[in-house]
């Protein structure tokens, strides 16, 4: 969640830093500091809340050493948001600063060892072991690889980790376990961070570490190797087609609105080169899965967490409906906890937009242990869930600065939909024609979603402005639209700060209806050539008896829909497989335009996060 930037080469380093925080923002933070070597000196800035913050005390420093820094922003994990808590933390002897991202579980042990030896220690956080734990071993050689590695070796838990030493003047350290962390390669200098938005501004030819590895970082020189054993690694730097417009907000007011109006572009991209329309025949060669062992599956379980899960839960019905096999969707938190039953003949399904996600990859390697294969549906190239599942599915949606999660959202289902063609001809249980025809609606999504954004979103500011003081909101929906409903409600709780409740529109009756009075807004999606259409209007009038309001998405020129609805949204007519697709995007900017009402951030809301990296 943390955001890291380091910085080694001939620049005026502050602003590099600052600039490598402001790119790492949408990750989630509550302070934020960097270290920066003055004159041979260490200078620690820190400062609680946003960057704004911290750019005033680097003011009132007044200077701006070239050179080589560090920059953290945090998000409170052990110790409450403070100025003392904010990273960079130090040694005793103020010669040597950490920056980490990631949870010390044996913290406590190790500070009361380094305390009995006399170290001393100005913060509450885990963190704060790590330098002194360095600064230990510095004492018996003055090699600070060495001395890295030794207090590495003592370490329990995940780290993405910075360290700069004023004795090394022009070097950097970079180590990472379970806890992302990519290295930037410029001409003359070269740079550390927690995410690829961070470095873009200098250069796009990157390296990611992998667990158990270190970097060594000159000017000049970057040298890889394990912190176990100290073999050098050879590996080939990655080009990043991103660029740094791509992490701006083009124009846009905010992150979110840019990536939801980019989800057409997002659905296209996860879908060409793999699909032929005209066949139905979808090549996924990726996947590194035999035919053979395709139909040799006796089980699916799909891992996610938040709005991964969700998709997980759409996957669900379409992998069923199409592959016929049967499919387990787990929340990562809750999997890794629980008594299993899979086997060799399993296949898991990660599904992470940072594929970094502490609990589904801890849930990923629980599944391996019992030899289950596991593909991930993936955005981000070279994160650890791709390279631990045997093959992955990446959705090219680009980078998702926003907290709450849209075109991942839309490209995750894309590729789900995707995986449920190839599974389900492999299989032998999806017919070619009907192939034709999903291929056929997904084709047309990018357009309807085009439609959706530039004739409904006006008419959803309307309705945003009419319902924006209402303090609860019910979604409900059925059949393959109900997990559309739950991430119709995450969204407004996460960014309006509205409760909001999802639910399977048959469950209301189950206890929701005794919310329903005149203050409560339900929000229904009803397409009219779905199976269950009959089903949602008998709820919509269980709603009206209880002078419910209703907000009714539903089939252009649905009349009955528009007679029975306080507010009716009409959407373009489309196939069950994709109604998804079609049915999230307005629900994301009526959230959009609740939240901006009422003077929320939306990029960045309260108490969230981006990338969850720690349980």
């Amino acid at each position: 969640m943390c955001g890291i930037i380091g910085y080694v080469g001939s620049r005026p380093v502050i602003p590099v830093l600052l600039e490598g925080l402001r790119r790492l923002e949408y990750r989630g933070y509550d302070s934020a500091g960097v270290a920066v070597l003055d004159e041979g000196r260490l200078k620690i800035i820190r400062a609680l809340g946003k960057l704004v913050n911290l750019q005033e005390r680097v003011v009132e420093y007044g200077k701006n050493p070239k050179g080589i820094g560090l920059g953290h922003t945090r998000w409170a994990t052990h110790g409450e948001p403070s100025e003392e808590n904010a990273h960079p933390h130090g040694d005793c002897a103020h010669e040597l600063v950490v920056v980490h991202n990631g949870i010390i579980e044996n913290y406590h042990q190790l500070r009361r060892e380094l305390e009995s030896k006399g170290h001393v220690f100005l913060s509450q956080t885990d963190t704060e072991v790590l330098p002194h734990l360095i600064e230990e071993a510095l004492k018996e050689s003055a090699d600070l690889l060495q001395a890295v590695r030794k207090a590495l070796a003592q370490v329990k838990g995940a780290y993405a980790m910075g360290v700069l030493w004023s004795r090394t003047p022009d070097t950097l350290i970079a180590a990472r376990n379970q806890s992302p962390l990519v290295i930037g390669l410029g001409e003359g200098e070269n740079f550390i961070a927690s995410d690829i938005p961070a470095v873009l501004p200098w250069t796009r030819r990157v390296v990611f570490l992998e667990d158990g590895e270190m970097a060594i970082l000159t000017k000049d020189d970057c040298c890889l190797l394990r912190i176990d054993s100290g073999e050098r690694i050879s590996r080939q730097p990655v080009f990043i087609q991103w660029d740094a417009a791509m992490a701006e907000k083009a124009g846009f007011k905010h992150f979110m609105l840019k990536e939801i109006y980019e989800q057409p572009q997002a659905v296209l991209n996860t879908f060409r080169g793999r699909l032929n329309p005209e066949t139905g025949e979808v090549d996924l060669p990726e996947l590194n899965l035999s035919l053979e062992e395709i139909q040799n599956l006796e089980k699916i379980c799909i891992l996610a967490c938040g709005t991964s899960y969700h998709a997980g839960l759409i996957g669900k019905y379409l992998l069923e409906r199409w592959a016929k096999i049967p499919v387990e969707v787990d929340l990562g938190s809750e999997f890794r906890y629980r008594d299993f039953l899979l086997s060799s003949r399993s296949l898991v399904i990660p599904i992470s937009q940072s594929g970094e996600t502490a609990d589904t990859l801890a849930s990923l390697r629980r599944a391996k242990e019992v030899g289950a294969k596991a593909i991930a549906i993936c955005n981000v190239l070279g994160s650890t869930i791709t390279r631990e599942a045997e093959g992955t599915l990446y959705t090219h949606a680009g980078p998702e600065i926003g907290v709450a999660s849209t075109k991942a959202f839309t490209s995750q289902l894309t590729a789900l939909l995707l995986l449920t063609i190839y599974f389900g001809r492999a299989r032998g249980h999806l017919p070619q024609k009907e192939a034709q025809r999903i291929a056929q609606a997904l084709l047309k999504v990018p357009q309807q979603i085009e439609k959706i954004i530039t004739k409904i979103h006006p008419l959803l500011k309307d309705l945003a402005y009419e319902y924006h003081k209402k303090h609860h909101f019910l979604y409900l929906g059925r059949n393959i639209l109900y997990p559309v409903a739950l991430e119709g409600a995450l969204k407004l709780k996460e960014i309006s700060y509205i409760h909001a409740e999802g639910y399977a529109a048959g469950e209301m009756k189950h206890g929701p209806i005794a919310l329903i009075d005149e203050d409560m807004p339900v929000v229904v999606l009803a397409p009219s050539n779905q199976h269950v259409y009959e089903k949602m209007i008998s709820n919509i009038e269980e709603v009206r008896s209880r002078r419910g309001q209703v907000i009714a998405f539903g089939t252009e020129e649905d009349h009955t829909l528009a007679r029975m609805a306080t507010e009716s949204i009409f959407l373009p007519s489309c196939e069950w497989e994709v109604s998804p697709l079609i049915y999230t995007v307005p629900l994301q900017l009526l959230a959009y335009e609740v939240a901006v009402i009422r003077g929320c951030d939306v990029d960045q809301p309260r108490n969230l996060a981006k990338s969850v990296t720690v349980e």
